[in-house]
């Protein structure tokens, strides 16, 4: 399962984790996504989206 939002396309990304002392770590920061029922040209379709594009009204969800 890919973690990439189906609307806008927000992924995992990479970088480094800084401590203190500045050494540095690789880490991953993930997208906030949820899965969302919502009608697609007159049928049900589950997407996964991300918060952002599901508190900007993108798409509506299937109650």
């Amino acid at each position: 399962m890919s973690r990439v939002c189906d609307i806008c396309g927000k992924h995992t990304i990479t970088g480094n984790k800084v401590s203190h002392a500045k050494n540095r770590t690789r880490r991953v920061w993930k997208p906030n996504l949820v899965k969302v029922k919502t009608v697609v040209g007159g049928t049900t379709v589950t997407l996964k989206i991300c918060t952002r594009c599901l508190r900007s009204d993108v798409i509506t969800k299937k109650v």
